[in-house]
């Protein structure tokens, strides 16, 4: 699978596309397909502290660019990209008419994108692919 995704880098960027799309639009294009109602924002799973919804997006989004680069160098520079698109997507919902800037989303972004390094730092250190 590691293979699949480095050697198919534009899975990583089309998915990244789709999530800016999504993530900018004035309502819910996902509630709008689904319930054909853009103001409901369907839920996989009920909120805790953390919008659950945005730590699974960007859980998914960083495994799929952890399995795209794996060399280390390009790791920090997918970290910081990670990271600051966590933070700007969600501020950029304060000015998004139909959207709103939460807290609890902003940190689900986030943690959803720190989970994966602490995984990934993990693996990388006590794996047993480790050369």
């Amino acid at each position: 699978m590691l293979k699949f995704f480095s050697t198919h880098k534009i899975i990583f960027y089309l998915i990244n596309i789709i999530l800016i799309i999504l993530y900018l639009y004035p309502g819910s294009l996902i509630g709008w397909m689904i319930y054909d109602n853009k103001s409901i924002q369907p839920q996989l799973t009920a909120n805790f502290i953390i919008s659950s919804n945005h730590f699974y997006v960007f859980m998914l989004i960083s495994i799929i660019g952890f399995f795209t680069f794996t060399n280390s160098k390009k790791n920090i520079v997918l970290i910081i990209y990670l990271i600051l698109l966590s933070i700007i997507l969600e501020i950029f919902h304060l000015v998004i008419p139909e959207r709103s800037f939460q807290w609890s989303d902003l940190f689900g972004n986030i943690l959803g994108v720190i989970v994966v390094i602490i995984l990934n730092n993990f693996i990388n250190k006590y794996g047993r692919y480790k050369k």
